[in-house]
């Protein structure tokens, strides 16, 4: 698949680099496993000299071997004798950027932690005194969300704010998804762009898997997902363990109630019958997995509180792959696929709710995007979305089929919305019905 889109991240890099070429420049770049940080420098960076070193799990001295060999590959420059320990690389570098302009990007950061942490103080001492007067552009990068906010945003920790800039990535837009359909299967209908949007949540690496294996209807990508050798069926478990560490059983668990809709604190403590306050702080806080959704202008931050799963693919994984692993490990993948199906049209509803929300707000028309529902259960809103400008408010009903949707109805939500929170007062109202046909 071509590179496509991050033309705005592309911008903010080579401008970054500029300004390296008189203030040496300590940038942040992070974003969740196989969302194409790695490919994105390399294109903002195509046809300009950079050192690239990965941190692989290797001995230091190991590491400051493949270092040492493209730095003189690169740089065409001979540096005497056997370095093993990775801050004198570094400080060399630093002091040679004080006479000519240096790129260096370092990939998966983190990594640092299980060589040898104190890299991170000896880099803190090295940047410190040379940053004034060096010419350097420093990219690092991570995918492990806590740990990179541990090492960069932990007042303990030696290169605490060091860093100049922080560009987190994420997923494609949806925009972007149709121009790659389109690009790849011109006769894709809005059934398949809804599945490529589902599974692959804009993350490049699966939008990539699924146009390089010709998986481009909703069918194909189903079967080549659930396909016994496909990397997708591990693919949840092998982001997630470094992420959780031992105790990854009872965040599994969390996240499989959470992605089949059990999605309140109360209702899943009951489920799994234990407290789980810090676990849900943590997913939501520390790994940035989940998110909470609240009735607009709900004024408790504690109540009616629902929880979901940002990222696409995971919950796809946690609500049917781990879920449904019994049936893999006897190799029952027809069987799943099966089970897919029946649930697909309730699954992907909820997905197409999360389509617009996504695309209304991709518009940037509006200074307010939410739902709301009361707290009885009887009246839901899917979107509401709202613009303190112009004073206009929007209130939208989602469903696959649009004759199913009556705009009547939604307004009689809107009139309970009114009446219990005090809505948008003298805001003119519209009302909408989106389906399948309006992607």
């Amino acid at each position: 698949m071509k590179f496509f889109d991050r033309e705005k991240e592309i911008k903010t890099l080579k401008e970054i680099n500029e300004k390296s070429k008189s203030n040496a420049q300590f940038t942040v770049l992070t974003g969740r496993r196989r969302i194409g940080k790695t490919s994105l420098v390399f294109k903002a960076y195509d046809g300009l000299d950079f050192l690239y070193f990965f941190v692989s799990k290797k001995s230091e001295s190991e590491l400051c071997n493949d270092y040492k060999n493209e730095i003189e590959n690169k740089l065409k420059i001979l540096i005497p004798g056997k370095i093993t320990k990775f801050y004198v690389l570094f400080e060399y570098l630093m002091q040679l950027s004080l006479t000519r302009h240096l790129i260096i990007f370092i990939d998966e950061f983190q990594e640092f932690l299980h060589v040898n942490p104190s890299v991170y103080s000896d880099m803190q001492r090295i940047w410190d005194v040379n940053k004034n007067s060096a010419h350097l552009n420093l990219i690092v990068c991570g995918s492990v969300n806590s740990l990179i906010n541990r090492i960069f945003r932990d007042l303990k920790e030696p290169l605490y704010a060091r860093q100049t800039a922080f560009l987190k990535i994420e997923g494609f837009e949806t925009g972007v998804l149709k121009n790659i359909l389109l690009e790849y299967n011109s006769g894709y209908d809005n059934e398949d762009l809804l599945a490529f949007y589902a599974l692959t949540g804009g993350v490049a690496k699966y939008a990539e898997l699924l146009v390089d294996n010709n998986a481009l209807t909703k069918d194909k990508m189903l079967d080549y997902v659930l396909q016994s050798e496909s990397v997708f069926l591990s693919e949840g478990k092998n982001l997630l363990i470094e992420e959780f560490g031992k105790d990854y059983g009872t965040y599994f668990t969390i996240l499989s109630h959470i992605a089949s809709g059990v999605n309140s604190r109360p209702a899943i403590e009951t489920e799994i019958a234990k407290e789980i306050g810090g676990y849900i702080s943590r997913l939501e806080n520390d790994y940035g997995i989940i998110a909470k959704k609240q009735p607009l202008f709900e004024k408790s931050p504690n109540k009616n509180v629902r929880y979901f799963i940002k990222d696409n693919f995971l919950n796809f994984w946690f609500r049917f792959i781990f879920k449904y692993n019994f049936m893999l490990e006897i190799n029952a993948h027809d069987r799943l696929k099966e089970i897919i199906r029946r649930d697909w049209e309730v699954y992907s509803g909820f997905a197409l709710e999360k389509y617009f929300t996504a695309r209304l707000i991709e518009e940037q028309r509006f200074t307010r995007i939410g739902q709301w529902w009361d707290r009885k259960g009887e009246n839901e809103i899917d979107v509401i979305a709202a613009d303190e400008l112009s004073k206009t408010a929007e209130f939208y009903e989602v469903k696959r089929q649009k004759s199913r949707i009556n705009i009547e109805v939604l307004k009689d939500k809107a009139g309970a919305f009114n009446k219990a929170t005090g809505g948008f007062k003298k805001f003119d109202e519209k009302f909408f019905a989106l389906s399948l046909e309006d992607m």
